[in-house]
């Protein structure tokens, strides 16, 4: 079976600073892939060099058979493949719906509606503040918003990047029910995540990256199988 995303040999970085190694890993269609690792290791960097927002200098990257190696952004978006980019990112002096309709502006702009009424079944909260600029929600509704406008977008393959980072513990126990709401109604997900624990629970196999290289890839199972892994990114 053909992978829905097939990364290999991926390398890159900023300026003269290589960041990425030769990074090779794989997300089928209807998984949640978990992509783990230390602040700098290079999972934003991976994300931005998957979108197109930077260019590989070298690898491929084959989505759905597709090389979108070197693609620009927007034709990556075209395909199927949306990010909701660490920290949320959101418009802040937008209204929560002119958030979500920009998240349809590239793709699925003829079902923008159905779209709509999708997201707001899903984040009951968003359609109550429809109207409320979204830089005056909390963190955990702006983290819903940045999702929701994800979906907007009916994404093929959703990278999550830290969708945890700042939530309180309660938020984060939804934000991760969410996640596997959206994997079980068929949607892939590779989570780029530091929350270690919790991903693993809800991912089929995993991935730890580590100074720009894949350290592990396997399941969660696997993962915590390894004394060394464990030790580094459990504390047990």
């Amino acid at each position: 079976m053909t992978a829905l995303l097939d990364i290999q040999g991926l390398r890159g970085g900023y300026g003269a600073v290589e960041v990425l190694r030769g990074v090779d890993l794989h997300v089928d269609a209807g998984e949640i892939v978990a992509l783990l690792g230390s602040n700098g290791a290079g999972k934003s960097t991976l994300n931005n060099l998957l979108c197109g927002i930077y260019p590989a200098w070298a690898g491929r990257v084959l989505f759905d058979g597709k090389d979108l190696s070197g693609a620009h952004y927007r034709d990556v978006v075209k395909a199927g493949l949306i990010q909701v980019p660490e920290g949320r990112k959101i418009f802040p002096n937008l209204s929560v719906l002119e958030n979500l309709e920009l998240g349809s502006f590239t793709r699925a702009r003829e079902r923008r509606a159905s779209n709509l009424e999708r997201v707001f079944a899903i984040f009951p909260r968003l359609k109550e503040r429809s109207t409320q600029m979204a830089g005056t929600m909390s963190g955990g509704e702006q983290q819903m918003l940045a999702i929701g406008r994800g979906l907007m977008a009916e994404p093929r393959l959703l990278i999550l990047d830290e969708p945890s980072l700042g939530l309180s513990p309660l938020l984060v126990e939804e934000m991760f029910a969410l996640i596997g709401q959206l994997n079980r109604e068929g949607l892939a997900v590779l989570l780029v995540e530091q929350n270690v624990g919790q991903s693993l629970e809800i991912a089929q196999r995993a991935y730890v990256l580590e100074n720009g290289a894949i350290l592990f890839s396997g399941t969660g199972a696997d993962l915590l199988a390894s004394d060394a892994l464990r030790l580094a990114y459990l504390g047990v």
